[in-house]
């Protein structure tokens, strides 16, 4: 990987953990102070406390995508610690997809009149999870991957020992 897309890739992180801490900042920040222009009711203040925790699996995440990363320009991606940032990605992604089911349920009684907003919501839910899926899959392929270099490594091992 080379370092203007590892730099840019980085940029994108940065840009997106300070968006979502300037998100919380503000959500925890109606919360707390009383200075809610919406006057507090019930389903802003659970919608602003499910997007703080939805921020926080976000930024969950892009830690883990940073790690793994760093990893690839060391060249140790391929070892049994990067299961371990795989599998917290995958968890942080499944816990976004239940915050935007927990969204999707406190908006939809507003969509009464207009029930596919909520049908789309429950998509977009999908897709969220699909996309965890994907991880996962990934993840597989990095297990065959490092099985593959532990195998090589074997070999090599084996054929330093015959020479």
């Amino acid at each position: 990987m080379g370092k203007l897309i590892v730099g840019a890739l980085r940029a994108v992180l940065v840009a997106v953990l300070a968006g979502t801490v300037f998100v919380q900042a503000g959500m925890v920040w109606t919360l707390v102070s009383g200075s809610d222009p919406e006057d507090g009711s019930l389903p802003l203040t659970s919608l602003r406390v499910i997007t703080i925790l939805g921020m926080v699996s976000v930024q969950v995440a892009l830690v883990c995508v940073w790690r793994l990363v760093t990893m690839v320009r060391r060249g140790t991606v391929f070892s049994h610690t990067a299961f371990r940032y795989v599998d917290v990605m995958s968890g942080a992604i499944v816990a976004a997809a239940l915050v935007w089911f927990a969204v999707t349920a406190v908006n939809a009684p507003g969509q009464r009149e207009d029930p596919g907003v909520t049908v789309i919501m429950g998509g977009v839910g999908m897709a969220i999870l699909g996309v965890a899926l994907i991880v996962h899959v990934l993840r597989m392929l990095l297990a065959q991957a490092v099985a593959r270099d532990v195998e090589a490594a074997q070999m090599q091992a084996e054929l330093d020992e015959v020479i």
